[in-house]
């Protein structure tokens, strides 16, 4: 049976969800929210810059409400809990970057009860946060023992993310140390990398100290550097790194980590992607360690970045992927703990339907 999915923002996030429920086979859009005027009534394909699918975007929530849907693909730049409550209330399960990784039980219980109300499922997943922080360590974690240390990290040239205003006024790129600092980015990450964090320490058995810590380093231009946001200037903030790390006795056992750098040249301290260039990393230091390497995942250069870039469309990917085992899941927040192996889908051209067997 075919499943109805409605994509709620069209971010880059949501224009690569959008692509990806029209390739998959047991997927098909029904609805899209949009927070622009501008936007509203037009044909999503439009939108992501296809043919028509027949499917007119909207900014009435009512709307999206009252559409006969089996999902909903929420990935607005910041979450609401009242629009979510609304989701699952009304009958259509909810499948999310932005949140809900592994949420502590005390702060969801209107959630729960939506979910409840509604017979639906609300699950957080993504890449970082999310597979390359929890799913894949925990994997990953099986080939070991005697763990010591869970180490997930990126190392990205953040000249490829195709959101200047965010780059610059919520990220803090451009601006001094200390607005850096002050901006909300750490705040804003912190939610989903400290669940991913704290589901790696519960399932792994660390009898940790209280709360995560978290740490922030910011790198400056040494001389005048060019990027897609503009001249960043000397003294400028050209480079960030955030970590998050659950600790035992002082130590590091469970480490989340951001690198974002505005390319490797003319940084003070002179930060740099390393000989294995831009790239995800899982290690998990036991008996044996295990380190498991992702590429693939940043564009391939800066221009083709800024067009399309691969891990917007991995985390997006994530989402859809998950729908079919999400609206299969009984009512609650389920996490990737509680869901099956999780598994994309062949070309349309390579699938079962071509061999007339599905």
């Amino acid at each position: 049976m075919t499943i109805k999915v409605i994509q709620w923002a069209t971010g880059g996030v949501g224009v690569a969800a959008i692509q990806g429920v029209l390739a998959h086979p047991d997927l098909e859009l029904v609805g899209c929210w949009v927070h622009s005027d501008g936007k509203h009534g037009k044909d999503v394909g439009e939108l992501i810059g296809g043919e028509h699918v027949g499917v007119a975007a909207t900014t009435s929530a009512d709307e999206i409400l009252a559409t006969d849907a089996d999902c909903v693909v929420y990935s607005p730049l910041v979450p609401n809990d009242d629009e979510v409550i609304a989701l699952l209330r009304s009958g259509k399960n909810v499948v999310t970057p932005v949140g809900w990784i592994y949420p502590n039980p005390a702060r969801v219980v209107g959630i729960e009860a939506a979910c409840r109300e509604g017979g639906t499922t609300l699950h957080g997943t993504g890449i970082h946060p999310g597979g390359i922080t929890e799913r894949f360590p925990l994997m990953v974690s099986s080939l070991s023992q005697r763990i010591t240390h869970v180490r997930a990290e990126e190392f990205s040239d953040i000249r490829t993310y195709n959101a200047p205003d965010v780059v610059r006024h919520v990220m803090g790129f451009g601006g001094t140390p200390q607005e850096a600092y002050d901006s909300p980015m750490a705040g804003l990450l912190s939610g989903g990398f400290k669940a991913s964090v704290r589901m790696v320490v519960d399932e792994l058995g660390f009898a940790v100290d209280p709360g995560i810590r978290t740490v922030q380093e910011v790198a400056v231009a040494a001389k005048p550097i060019d990027t897609p946001i503009g001249v960043i200037e000397p003294g400028q903030v050209a480079a960030r790194r955030f970590r998050w790390e659950a600790l035992v006795d002082g130590e590091p056992v469970v480490s989340a980590v951001v690198n974002w750098l505005m390319g490797e040249e003319d940084l003070d301290p002179g930060w740099s992607f390393g000989e294995e260039g831009e790239r995800f990393e899982v290690e998990v230091t036991g008996d044996p360690t295990v380190l498991l390497t992702f590429q693939g995942l940043q564009p391939e250069s800066v221009a083709a970045g800024l067009v399309r870039n691969p891990g917007v469309v991995s985390t997006a990917n994530h989402c859809v992927s998950s729908i079919p085992y999400v609206v299969a899941a009984g009512p609650g927040i389920k996490t990737y703990l509680h869901l099956p192996l999780i598994a994309g889908r062949a070309a349309p051209h390579l699938g079962h339907e071509r061999a007339g067997v599905r």
